[in-house]
């Protein structure tokens, strides 16, 4: 079984759920990013401070954590969705780490649609294997059965590894 590492960011903890179920699955360490200045999580501002910072590429300052993500062979990274975007606090993380020669799960959460989310990951993971990608829509809502589906995506990750 490859060194794996789950890296995700969750608001409202959707994100969360699907990055559990998915280390569960691949024996993974988990990694949540957690900027030093967190938007709201709550009311109209959540979505016009997290909107403004998609727009803006902006690279929030994150907590530090101990995790060394070049140690690892499978690296899962997973978002929620943000003005058809991932999270800002993957373009820091990107930027402070970048990913290369390494092999790649995506996913993504969302309540609307994935927008291009998953594309402007490949596009800045370029240089890495991409083993496949997902998205889950309102994964809160469904737990049990967003799980399983992560779970079994996971299981292919792994078949995935194998063949690449």
């Amino acid at each position: 079984m490859p060194k794996s590492l789950v890296i995700y960011y969750s608001l409202e903890g959707n994100t969360a759920l699907i990055a559990k179920a998915v280390a569960e699955t691949l024996q993974a360490d988990l990694l949540e990013l957690q900027p030093v200045k967190n938007i709201p999580n709550k009311g109209f501002f959540k979505f016009f401070w997290g909107g403004k910072q998609v727009m803006m590429k902006e690279q929030p300052e994150l907590q530090p954590f101990s995790l060394k993500p070049a140690e690892y062979d499978l690296i899962v990274l997973g978002t929620p969705v943000w003005a058809s975007s991932y999270v800002p606090a993957f373009r820091t993380f990107l930027a402070q780490y970048p990913l290369k020669d390494k092999q790649v799960g995506l996913f993504c959460c969302y309540a609307g649609n994935e927008g291009k989310t998953i594309e402007a990951l490949k596009t800045e993971l370029s240089g890495n294997i991409i083993l496949g990608n997902i998205g889950f829509l309102n994964p809160a809502k469904t737990p049990e059965a967003s799980a399983k589906t992560a779970k079994e995506w996971a299981k292919s990750l792994l078949e995935n590894a194998g063949k690449k």
